[in-house]
């Protein structure tokens, strides 16, 4: 059995808040979809959330809900999904809610990482 290794089937960043909090971004590709793990300080399961992008249709699952950025999470999902036209599972472990800037910022990254 031969395996192939896609040089970009992982990455991982650091981003710097504006608001001086840290996340750790990982991303593992998939021929069918992807994997993103969002951890401020320690690397751990949290809230996971799971689309599923087939013809321009979303369907999502919160696995392990989170109570502070819920509406966040099933965005990114969703359109992570659509963007890579198939799955997108994505964990978020964080100290607390994010604000607006940081949801911009960690938005901003992810995106950077798909390109």
């Amino acid at each position: 059995m031969s395996r192939q290794k896609v040089p970009e089937d992982y990455k991982q960043t650091q981003i710097n808040c504006r608001t001086n909090r840290v996340f750790s971004i990982r991303f593992l590709k998939f021929s069918n979809g992807c994997f993103i793990s969002l951890s401020e300080e320690y690397q751990k399961i949290g809230s996971l959330y799971v689309s599923s992008a087939i013809a321009n249709k979303v369907s999502t699952a919160k696995v392990i809900v989170n109570k502070s950025n819920s509406i966040f999470l099933t965005s990114i999902t969703e359109r992570v999904a659509l963007m890579v036209n198939g799955f997108a599972i994505v964990n978020l472990s964080s100290n607390g809610g994010l604000d607006r800037s940081e949801m911009e910022d960690v938005l901003d990254a992810i995106l950077k990482l798909i390109d």
